[in-house]
C-alpha cells in the first residue's frame, strides 16, 4: 500500500510551499487508495506551540486535504533514543563538543584555504579521558558517520541523483541539549510508519542522502523519494514574507477560494496547464508527479484571484447563499442578487461592495456635458417597484425623447445609478437598487 506523509513543523502556520508538499503527498496517497498521514514535527518544544498545529489542521480542512491519521514526534522520543542506541551500538554514532563558535571558525579556515567546509571528524581522535573532560565542561552533540562513498537514488522528479557523501559533514543527529533533529526522527518515522514515498522540496536533497545512509545502517529499505522545485516571485526572486502574505490564512482572509488555490498549485511547475478543475478528486485523477520539472517554479499571488473569480462565476446560489444571507440581503432577493452579480466579483468580499450599491445607492458620476441628459432621463424613470423589463422600456422612452443612443446613451445612465463605467447587466441590476440618488 502507498502511504505518504506531510510533516510540518508548528512552529508557525503553513504557507503556499508547505501547501505544495501537503498537497503532491496527499494526491500521491489518494490516487493510489492509500494512507496520508499528518505527522507534527515538534521534538522542538521550545518552538512548538499547540495554536500552530491548530492552525495547521484548520488550514488543511479549510483545503479539503484530509488526513487518515495524526503522529506526534513528541510522543515518540523512546524509539528516537532506540535508533540512536543501535547507531552507538555498530559505531555509526559519536559524540562532539565543537561550540558553535569553534565549527563557524573551522569552515571560514578551510574556505580561505579552498576546501569545501566539511567537519573534520576532530571528534573521532578524542580519547576517553578527553571526552570526559569535555562532558564537564558542556554537554556533547551526536553525529552519524557517513560512509564516505556516493549515494545514489533515482528520484521521481529530478531523475538519477548521486551526492559523494565525503562531501557532506557528517550530519548532527542529537544536540548538545537532548533534542533529537529531524534528521534522525524522519528515518525512524519514515520506516516504522511504513512510508513508501517522500515528496519534498529540492532543498531536501542532500539530507536525503545522509538519510538514506543512516536507514540502511538501521536495516531499512529507502523509500521512493521526489524532490519538487522551490517556489521563487514572479521575476524569480526567492520568496519571503516581504513579497506578500504568503501564509494559507493570509490567503483565506483575502478571500481565495480553496479548489482555486488548490487547482493552482497543484499544477504550477509542471507540463501541464494551470487548469481550474470542478473538484478535488479530479484534481487527484488528473495529477502526475512526473510532468513536474526540476527549474524553479514561478508563484505570484496575484495569480489566485483571476482563477477564485471565475470559480465563483460558476457557482450556484446554494453554495454563496450562507455569504450573502450573512450581508443582511433579503431572502427573496438573494438569488436574484447572485445571479445578477455573479460575473462581477474576484472573491466573496466584493459581495459587500455590490449589495452596499444595492441597498445604500451609489454617488452618480456625471460628466458636466450630460448633466440636461442625465436630468430628463430621471424624470423620465418610473417609480419602484422595478422589474426587469424597467430597464429596456426606460431606456427606449429616454432615446426617443433625447434622440440619444448606443453609448451615448446607455453609459452616462449606468454612471448615475452605479457610479461605475461597468458592472452587471443594468436590466437585472435596477430592480436590485434600493436607492437611486441620482433621482433626487
Amino acid at each position: 500500500m502507498t502511504v505518504t506523509r506531510f510533516a510540518p513543523s508548528p512552529t508557525g502556520y503553513l504557507h503556499v510551499g508547505n501547501l505544495r508538499t501537503a498537497l503532491f503527498n496527499f494526491m500521491i496517497a489518494r490516487k493510489s487508495g492509500g494512507k496520508f498521514i499528518l505527522r507534527l514535527d515538534d521534538t522542538d518544544q521550545e518552538r512548538s506551540k499547540q495554536e500552530y498545529v491548530d492552525g495547521i489542521q484548520r488550514d488543511l480542512e479549510w483545503l479539503g486535504i484530509e488526513w487518515d491519521v495524526v503522529e506526534r514526534q513528541s510522543t515518540r522520543l523512546d524509539r528516537y533514543e532506540a535508533a540512536a542506541q543501535k547507531l552507538r551500538e555498530i559505531e555509526r554514532f559519536y559524540e562532539c563538543f565543537e561550540t558553535p563558535v569553534d565549527l563557524d571558525l573551522k569552515r571560514k579556515k578551510q574556505l580561505n584555504m579552498g576546501k569545501p567546509p566539511v567537519y573534520d571528524r576532530a571528534a573521532l581522535e578524542l580519547s576517553p579521558t578527553e571526552r570526559d573532560a569535555l562532558r564537564t565542561e558542556r554537554a556533547g552533540h551526536w553525529r552519524f558517520l557517513l560512509n564516505q562513498t556516493r549515494i545514489n537514488w533515482t528520484d521521481q522528479i529530478l531523475g538519477d541523483i548521486s551526492i559523494d557523501a565525503a562531501s557532506v559533514s557528517d550530519p548532527v543527529l542529537i544536540r548538545g541539549d537532548g533534542q533529537f533533529l529531524y534528521t534522525l526522527a524522519s528515518v525512524v518515522d519514515d520506516t516504522e510508519m511504513g512510508v513508501t514515498h517522500v515528496v519534498r522540496g529540492s532543498d531536501h536533497v542532500t539530507n536525503t542522502a545522509t538519510q538514506i545512509q543512516i536507514m540502511e545502517s538501521l536495516g531499512f529499505d529507502a523509500p521512493t523519494f521526489a524532490h519538487h522545485s522551490l517556489l521563487t516571485g514572479p521575476q524569480g526572486e526567492a520568496l519571503s514574507k516581504r513579497l506578500g502574505t504568503l501564509a494559507l490564512r493570509d490567503l483565506r482572509e483575502q478571500g481565495v477560494e480553496p479548489l482555486p488555490l488548490l487547482s493552482h498549485m497543484a499544477r504550477l511547475g509542471s507540463s501541464e496547464n494551470v487548469e481550474l478543475m470542478h473538484s478535488m478528486q479530479d484534481l487527484i485523477d488528473g495529477f502526475d508527479l512526473t510532468s513536474f520539472g526540476a527549474a524553479p517554479t514561478k508563484f505570484d499571488v496575484a495569480d489566485l484571484f483571476p482563477i477564485t473569480g471565475r470559480y465563483l462565476a460558476a457557482q450556484e446560489y446554494a453554495a454563496v447563499s450562507d455569504s450573502i444571507a450573512a450581508l443582511g440581503v433579503p431572502a427573496d432577493i438573494g438569488e436574484a442578487f447572485w445571479e445578477t452579480i455573479h460575473g462581477n466579483i474576484t472573491t466573496r468580499h466584493d459581495l459587500a461592495d455590490w449589495w452596499a450599491l444595492c441597498r445604500d445607492g451609489a454617488e452618480p458620476v456625471i460628466a458636466e456635458e450630460d448633466r440636461e441628459f442625465i436630468a430628463a432621463a430621471m424624470a423620465l424613470l418610473p417609480d419602484a417597484p422595478h422589474t426587469d423589463a424597467t430597464w429596456g422600456e426606460w431606456t427606449g422612452t429616454v432615446k426617443a425623447a433625447t434622440g440619444r443612443k448606443g453609448k451615448g446613451l446607455f453609459q452616462p445612465l449606468r454612471r448615475a445609478l452605479t457610479g461605475q463605467d461597468a458592472g452587471p447587466v443594468m436590466a437585472k441590476l435596477l430592480p436590485l437598487l434600493q436607492v437611486i440618488k441620482a433621482k433626487g
